[in-house]
């Protein structure tokens, strides 16, 4: 008798965010069969239908638990090899997920490592990383001893969201006191203040380092600089810059040292991470911020593909099909400088055309969105580029939307 043929690895994507395309693309090219479980509200989206061998939809309000049930209840039909979270919100989702289903990758506990900012903070202090002064809002006692020893402001921020959603800066103790007893009459006792911290404020500039991991190890690190904070812009509006940071620098270095160090401290095996540092304005050191096991949102792997070559949900997708297996090896094909401009904008399908410069090599195509990409080889030509384009954005586009309090 024959022998029948080896069946295709099976991987399940989670995504309740329209972010992934090109993980998906590299496992079909790599042979797999796909199948994706996002939202009603999603199913519009350009998904790589060509890509995909089944589209599962959810309630728009579906939880974690929902979504461990839908993926149960395929496993009872399809054997499932792996499962991935494309995005931060169904990163903890997905190793509940493979723990309940004993599948191999990330589990619950290294995953909260990485959804809360208070337990990452403490791991990177822990590990000798410098990190701003900070305090859960727990106990009364260590929130007044904090405020006594720690001058103001404070950043308040909630331990489990991304980007500026919740963060509030704060000048002196009664409001901080005000705010507590404000989220402790919230409803939903996972809003409440429990589950926010405050920090020391530390005024400067803010680098992200967006890597992929194997084996417990870094095998390709892109370090960029933002043109203001990003909380800064999604509080007071304006344009998101961010940009390759100078080859070889002392930052540059510096960055990847703490990177690595950090990675190591958190327990990550495989994946991607974006992690973002601040740098002092008053003593040039580098404090550690926060760090995600996920992609850098804001167009920041076409930015990094841009500079280096390495696309990054690619070359994702193929650390998680081999699964340890077999060394993988990641080789940039460049080194060149890129950044990206971005903003919102009035219109919904802006137009750039009259954006004609040379090195341009990616336009934003999103609504209510634009933005531009540009590669050089002259870092000054990049920054050059994206402080003209900052400033036509406000002119011509730019629109301002204050950031939501909750995830909606």
């Amino acid at each position: 008798m024959a022998e029948s043929s080896p069946r295709p690895l099976r991987i399940v994507c989670l995504a309740s965010y329209f972010k992934g395309v090109e993980f998906l693309r590299e496992c079909k090219r790599q042979g797999c069969e796909v199948i994706l479980v996002t939202k009603e509200k999603l199913l519009s989206e350009e998904w790589p239908r060509e890509s995909l061998d089944e589209i599962i939809s959810l309630p728009d309000n579906a939880a974690p638990d929902h979504f461990i049930h839908t993926v149960t209840q395929l496993a009872r039909q399809k054997k499932i090899d792996r499962l991935v979270a494309l995005e931060e919100f169904d990163i903890l989702t997905a190793a509940l997920i493979r723990e309940h289903l004993r599948l191999g990758g990330m589990g619950a506990t290294t995953a909260r490592l990485f959804r809360d900012k208070l337990a990452m903070r403490v791991a990177a202090r822990d590990a000798g990383i410098p990190v701003p002064d900070f305090v859960h809002l727990l106990n009364y006692q260590e929130v007044g001893e904090y405020m006594e020893r720690v001058p103001a402001p404070w950043v308040m921020k909630p331990r489990s969201d991304v980007s500026a959603i919740g963060i509030s800066k704060l000048y002196d103790s009664e409001q901080v006191w005000r705010a507590m007893e404000a989220l402790d009459r919230r409803e939903n006792s996972t809003e409440q203040s429990s589950y926010f911290l405050l920090e020391r404020f530390v005024p400067g500039d803010v680098y992200h380092v967006d890597s992929l991991v194997e084996g417990g190890r870094v095998l390709f690190a892109g370090v960029n600089r933002y043109g203001r904070p990003p909380m800064n812009v999604a509080h007071e509006g304006g344009v998101f810059i961010s940009q390759t940071v100078k080859h070889n620098s002392t930052d540059q270095k510096k960055l990847l040292q703490l990177n690595r160090k950090l990675v190591s401290s958190l327990r990550l095996l495989r994946g991607a991470t974006h992690a973002e540092f601040i740098k002092s304005a008053e003593t040039g050191e580098f404090y550690f911020l926060e760090i995600a096991a996920r992609v850098g949102g804001a167009f920041i792997a076409e930015v990094l593909e841009a500079a280096s070559g390495v696309n990054i949900w690619q070359e994702w997708a193929r650390i998680e099909l081999n699964g340890g297996r077999e060394a993988v090896e990641i080789k940039p094909t460049r080194k060149e400088y890129a950044g990206i401009a971005l903003s919102l904008s009035r219109q919904e399908q802006p137009d750039t055309s009259n954006f004609t410069d040379p090195e341009i090599v990616y336009r934003v195509r999103k609504r209510h969105h634009v933005g531009l990409i540009v590669r050089s080889t002259k870092l000054e030509r990049v920054t050059e580029l994206l402080d003209e384009y900052a400033r036509r954005f406000v002119e011509e586009f730019s629109a301002v939307m204050p950031p939501p309090e909750r995830v909606e």
